[in-house]
């Protein structure tokens, strides 16, 4: 199937640099917003990425307008409707999900292949809200999506081998490296990810070492461009924690329980860089 018009359900951090990457790859996009001012800052957020990849000189001009001219937003579902390829990626609510991709089921042309960006859900329980189960998979980008090369696609035991295909074919296009997951909560990256995160937070809190030196210990002994308390920060202490309760219920392992020290600081507000305060404080001079 030869992909030629892209949808993006949620302009967040996330959709904005999908559809963003999508236009960039020569695809006609269309964001879908809950609100105007919602898709609004997203087209915003868009637009301030294209002109800061101007700036350093890794895209020209032209070629910022010209992805600028294929990307338009909208509130309505209905604008979906002709698009080939629709990737989601609204809030992670499994019940919002299923109920959005009911509606789209029955808006859609047939051959439409449905992805969804979730990096925790399985992509099984949501593909049940539709008839198209053989069209249907997980394409899991990286923040941030204009720079991070990797992407998950998944399959589900009822994704077909060709729909497989055209979705691995279709990152290949946005300029991305594919790896093939199975449906399993976590897929392959956070799988591996949320345990050793979780394992430092447990490090702290029992005092195997300090802040900065189990920081130091990842980034100097074993080559990691950042510490895994730090990349706590900045991945958000709130989503690490709602990523792992999700993988927990699916694998009832302690190594997936989000530690109690987690809960504490997300209960206190200390979500990370995005609160100004984590494991390590932000804003001037800090």
């Amino acid at each position: 199937m030869k992909i030629r018009k892209v949808g993006v359900l949620g302009a967040g951090l996330m959709g904005s640099g999908i559809a963003e990457v999508a236009a960039r790859a020569g695809y006609d996009t269309v964001v879908r917003e809950v609100t105007e001012d919602l898709a609004k800052k997203g087209m915003g957020r868009i637009q301030s990425s294209l002109s800061k990849a101007v700036e350093k000189g890794k895209l020209a001009a032209s070629e910022r307008d010209a992805a600028a001219g294929r990307l338009r937003s909208t509130t309505a579902l209905e604008d979906l409707a002709d698009c080939d390829i629709l990737v989601e990626a609204i809030v992670e609510n499994l019940e919002v999900k299923k109920e959005t991709y009911r509606e789209l089921d029955r808006l859609c042309k047939p051959e439409t292949i449905f992805c969804s960006n979730t990096s925790s859900l399985t992509i099984t329980e949501m593909s049940a809200a539709t008839k198209r189960p053989d069209r249907f998979a997980g394409l899991h980008f990286f923040n941030p999506v204009p720079v991070m090369k990797l992407v998950e696609v998944v399959r589900t035991i009822a994704t077909s081998p060709e729909t497989e295909e055209t979705v691995l074919e279709f990152a290949r296009s946005l300029g991305k490296e594919p790896i093939r997951a199975q449906d399993n909560s976590g897929f392959v990256v956070n799988r591996l990810l949320v345990p050793y995160l979780l394992d430092a937070v447990r490090a702290l809190d029992e005092g195997v070492g300090s802040r900065d030196d189990i920081d130091k210990a990842m980034e100097l002994g074993c080559g990691h461009p950042m510490g895994p308390l730090k990349l706590l920060d900045f991945v958000g202490l709130d989503t690490t924690y709602f990523i792992a309760e999700i993988m927990f219920n699916e694998y009832r392992e302690k190594r997936f329980a989000p530690p109690p020290l987690l809960k504490r600081m997300v209960l206190a507000g200390r979500l990370g860089r995005k609160s100004g305060r984590g494991f390590y404080e932000y804003g001037e001079g800090k």
